[in-house]
């Protein structure tokens, strides 16, 4: 198996596992995060999870490159 092949499936099931965490586990509606109801329309944009999910992210990578 090439490098990318086995690249795309350990992406996929790491996504696959985050959802399935992401089910029991409600990170979103943080406070700081934006939402605007007006009507029948609600507008959410999810700033502080997005900063927070940056943060998480880039250690992550950070100590699997410093480890590497």
């Amino acid at each position: 198996m090439t490098g990318a092949a086995k690249f795309v499936m350990i992406a996929g099931a790491v996504i696959f596992i985050i959802g399935f965490v992401m089910q029991f586990v409600h990170i979103g509606r943080l406070p700081g995060d934006i939402v605007i109801k007006k009507g029948n329309t609600t507008f959410y944009f999810p700033i502080v999870t997005s900063i927070l999910a940056s943060i998480i992210l880039s250690a992550i990578f950070y100590f699997i490159g410093r480890f590497r």
